[in-house]
């Protein structure tokens, strides 16, 4: 037994080690491969001795038991904001403000890459990491330490001897872009909508219930901060110095990072690092400059948001100048036809860009775009850049113009624009592009989530007449030989994607509403509507001013809902699903816990912190509350996170009241 304790300890210190040599150090010594072999010795040696496995092991990231919630947990320092400038003249006004407050120009500042992820503050007690909290409003945060563990950039236990007996370091978790493009890249073959940029998609995975589902996106920690730390290190007088000590404990800063004398220096770096910054495996949109003495600091102090003694420099949005080579026109599942735009490559923002987006036919009009134009591309958080402007100057005589379509690309069907808006759609509803399109969406893991059936298959099903509805996607069950002679078709791949569809019939009708696609009715409306009505039928019988008396069911919903339950198309659907067994009720709600909310309808904009949009919508919900997509007269509350835009603005005019995401937190604690 002494013999496999020291065998355990010594593959424990070895994985640390290569963590460290990995994350910290950036000098790997061993492959993935050879680093896999080593967990998995290591694993199988505490599988066989169950009783000497530590909580710190490297075994013990990943915790098997999903959570029920966040609790939360008070900042022992508080995490504020920073004060951002977006121009060399107002980084010097910095300056200046630091040098009237202490009287002279600081002792050197410091500069670090601004990651564009989510701020979360660790907590080690006596080397060990004992709490993981996000920043929520800067007071309290949400206890993640389960879905923190699972990153290994993050140490379970703090290298050397020297460390204090409480030590909180503040830093970002990111989604490096090589395993976000990974992500998106499985996500679209599974039929599932890609992640619109890393930043969201990150705060997201941090907030699921299940920390092996944020084991498996591959996200990572850097630190750019401190909280409570006691005893304070000893000569410790510069956070570039602290820096120096959190490297030697195991944990990750980036190598990015400069001490600069003064702010001569911090500029020319500034301007230096705006192309730089590109070569990063992670997403940056600018820099934070910081008083590197800890004494000056104290001096300065803060304002009642931010420290006086740092500001972060953010860049403008990349743009870059090309060719345009030609226009695609992609067909989506409503018949939304969007113009895409393919380009001569050109590098921008570190990546090179073939295709962007041209958003709508108006947007093409109002640009004058002809094929062959200079055209500037840029990109700001999306994963498609946008053309935001054409050079007339350089075009060249006889220049094509780019016009909407007549027809279909697809099944040259007529097209139509929208009443009073801006999208032209194809209005033949057996259009195939459509069909692909829709199946996708309906197969989607947020609608019937029938696994095995991605972007792939579905194209696949089509091409080979298979499936000519959603329908049909029940109907398979009947077809499996045809299925084993699809390419890549094994038995078990059959085999598991029918009890996926056999499981799907099982949905409630909000998702099966939700999952056909139907103009206008997403996942809320569908909830709604499925709640107050309880089944299919008695939608069906219901007139298009029934609907509306639904909360969060205007009009323009109720027009669209009743046209597509009273065409050819939504009979023969309803009646198709009927005949495959599929679920057309809803379950009634049971109640739990406090029904704080009981009555009150709620909307919801902006990007928060502590929440995805379908996990406030359950909170809501679940707190007795009822989710509406438009803000009204009818509305209660309207939970506004970060760049929340035109409901906000509506909710003032009609004095809704308006809840910072903290304060609907309060509400619904109590």
């Amino acid at each position: 037994m002494a013999r496999v304790e020291e065998k355990l300890a010594k593959l424990r210190d070895e994985i640390r080690r290569h963590d460290r040599l990995y994350f910290v150090e950036l000098r790997p010594e061993i492959s993935d491969e050879a680093y896999d072999r080593l967990m998995n010795e290591l694993r199988a040696l505490e599988t066989a001795h169950p009783e000497l496995v530590t909580p710190d092991s490297p075994t013990q990231r990943v915790s098997e038991k999903p959570t029920e919630g966040f609790a939360q947990v008070r900042h022992s320092v508080r995490m504020g904001s920073i004060d951002n400038t977006y121009s060399e003249a107002e980084l010097r006004d910095f300056d200046a403000r630091v040098r009237k407050l202490l009287e002279r120009p600081p002792n050197g500042y410091f500069a670090e890459p601004k990651i564009d992820g989510v701020a979360v503050s660790l907590r080690f007690e006596h080397g060990r990491l004992a709490l993981a909290a996000t920043r929520g409003d800067g007071d309290v945060g949400d206890d993640i330490t389960l879905n923190l563990r699972t990153l290994r950039s993050v140490p379970l236990t703090l290298a050397g001897e020297d460390w204090p007996a409480v030590l909180e370091v503040r830093g970002e978790v990111f989604w490096p872009r090589a395993a976000f493009d990974a992500e998106n890249r499985r996500r679209v073959e599974a039929g599932d909508e890609p992640f619109r940029n890393p930043r969201n998609a990150t705060a997201g995975t941090l907030k699921q219930h299940d920390p092996r589902i944020t084991a498996a996106r591959g996200l990572a920690f850097s630190a750019h901060g401190l909280g409570e730390i006691s005893p304070f290190p000893a000569g410790v007088t510069r956070y570039s110095q602290l820096l120096d000590r959190y490297r030697s404990w195991g944990i990750p800063v980036s190598p990015a990072s400069r001490a600069l004398p003064d702010i001569e220096q911090v500029a020319a770096f500034v301007h230096d690092w705006e192309q730089q910054r590109h070569a990063l495996p992670y997403e940056t949109d600018g820099l934070v400059i910081k008083v590197d003495l800890f004494a000056e600091r104290d001096v300065l102090g803060f304002t009642s948001k931010s420290p006086r003694w740092c500001i972060a420099y953010k860049y403008a949005a990349e743009q870059a100048q090309t060719r345009l080579v030609s226009v695609d026109y992609q067909v989506g599942k409503l018949g939304t036809i969007t113009p895409v735009a393919n380009l001569e490559p050109v590098e921008l923002a570190g990546t090179t860009v073939r295709r962007a987006s041209l958003h709508n036919f108006d947007q093409v009009a109002r640009l004058g775009l002809h094929v062959g134009d200079w055209v500037t591309v840029e990109k700001a958080g999306e994963i498609i850049p946008q053309v935001v402007a054409v050079d007339d100057a350089r075009r060249e005589p006889g220049a094509v113009e780019v016009r909407a379509p007549q027809e279909c690309p697809s099944c040259a069907a007529p097209v139509r624009k929208d009443e009073s808006g801006v999208f032209l759609r194809c209005v033949n509803p057996t259009c195939p592009a459509q069909l692909i399109e829709r199946l996708r969406f309906f197969c989607g893991r947020d609608q019937m989530d029938i696994e095995g059936a991605g972007a792939v298959l579905v194209e696949l099903l089509v091409r080979e007449k298979l499936v000519a509805s959603v329908a049909d996607v029940f109907r398979l069950q009947a077809r499996r030989d045809e299925l084993l002679q699809l390419d890549r078709m094994g038995e078990k791949s059959v085999d598991k994607l029918l009890a996926a569809i056999e499981t799907a019939k099982t949905r409630p009708l909000a998702r099966v509403l939700a999952a056909l696609a139907i103009q206008h009715v997403g996942e809320s409306t569908a909830e709604v509507l499925a709640d107050h009505f309880g089944t299919i039928d008695g939608l069906l019988a219901a007139s298009a001013e029934q609907f509306t008396e639904v909360e969060g069911v205007g009009d323009e919903v109720a027009k669209s809902l009743r046209s597509w339950l009273d065409s050819d198309v939504g009979r023969r659907t309803i009646a198709d699903l009927r005949e495959a067994g599929v679920n057309l009720t809803q379950p009634r709600r049971t109640v739990e816990g406090p029904q704080v909310l009981a009555g009150k309808t709620l909307v919801v904009t902006g990007t928060l912190e502590k929440f995805s949009r379908k996990q406030i919508e359950d909170e809501i919900k679940k707190h007795g509350g009822k989710v509406s997509g438009s803000v009204s007269k009818k509305t209660d509350y309207l939970v506004a996170g970060a760049d929340a835009g035109s409901k906000l603005e509506k909710a003032k005019t009609l004095g809704v009241a308006v809840l910072s995401e903290a304060e609907f937190v309060s509400l619904i604690s109590g």
